[in-house]
């Protein structure tokens, strides 16, 4: 196969808006001389050191996070209200046309050619572990022609309720978790065992609780540490006893 047949075949088989890494198209067969004459003729173009597009396509943040996750594997993801919206469960969100929440596991290192670039989309990184088992409640979730990994719906409830209240809405957390009585109880068991934050859990419970869920009498609270002592998320708020939540009155 000749060159330009390859660059051909390459070009026709990916989907648009894909990031391409070096080390990756070596694996499949092109070899760095070749990329680099790939890029001088102008099939592929930089985007920052270590990364390509094909010629003509534009920044997209799924072809982004579909690199990162598939090649580099790296922990990041589109989480919380974002991956909500994306499914279906709050006001639907066009990936590439508001603020976008990105959630990274810890002091997980992001390549220059992500973070000097804008993806045509505002986006707010969250660096936090959250869970012991940080793939639990990860979906496949397809936007043009690329996939990529989000949140779940539950996952993404109890990244939302790790922000509350300084950087999230606590009426708004509760106005989501209305919104969510189709959750499967096994799911959010396993969730709510591995999630590390004692706030995030016992507000998870509470809301479903309060939105009377049918799924919640299925859970198994027992198993899951809710810790101890009180948690104030308000000033002047009202004691909720069962989960020791301080919480404004309007929710309580």
């Amino acid at each position: 196969m000749d060159n330009k047949t390859k660059i051909n075949t390459l070009i026709q088989s990916l989907p648009k808006g894909s990031v391409l890494l070096p080390a990756w198209l070596k694996s499949q067969g092109y070899s760095y001389e070749l990329q680099q004459s790939y890029r001088k003729s102008g099939w592929l173009k930089s985007i920052g050191k270590g990364a390509m597009l094909k010629s003509g396509d534009t920044l997209v943040l799924a072809g982004a996070l579909s690199a990162l996750q598939s090649v580099e594997k790296c922990d990041i993801h589109i989480g919380g209200r974002s991956a909500l919206e994306m499914q279906g469960f709050a006001h639907y969100l066009q990936i590439n046309s508001q603020e976008i929440t990105l959630f990274v596991r810890g002091r997980v290192k992001l390549p220059r050619w992500f973070t000097d670039n804008d993806w045509n989309a505002q986006t707010t990184i969250f660096r936090l572990t959250v869970f012991a088992n940080e793939a639990l409640g990860m979906t496949d979730f397809t936007e043009g022609e690329l996939t990529m990994k989000i949140s779940t719906p539950a996952r993404a409830m109890v990244e939302c309720l790790v922000l509350c209240p300084d950087k999230f809405s606590l009426t708004e957390a509760f106005e989501l978790m209305e919104g969510l009585g189709s959750l499967r109880p096994a799911k959010v068991q396993e969730l709510l065992e591995s999630c590390k934050l004692i706030k995030a859990k016992r507000l998870f419970l509470y809301f479903a609780e309060k939105a009377n869920h049918t799924w919640f009498k299925y859970l198994d609270i027992n198993k899951i540490d809710l810790g101890v002592g009180n948690r104030s998320l308000v000033e002047s708020g009202v004691f909720v006893p069962k989960y020791k939540l301080v919480l404004p009155k309007e929710l309580a």
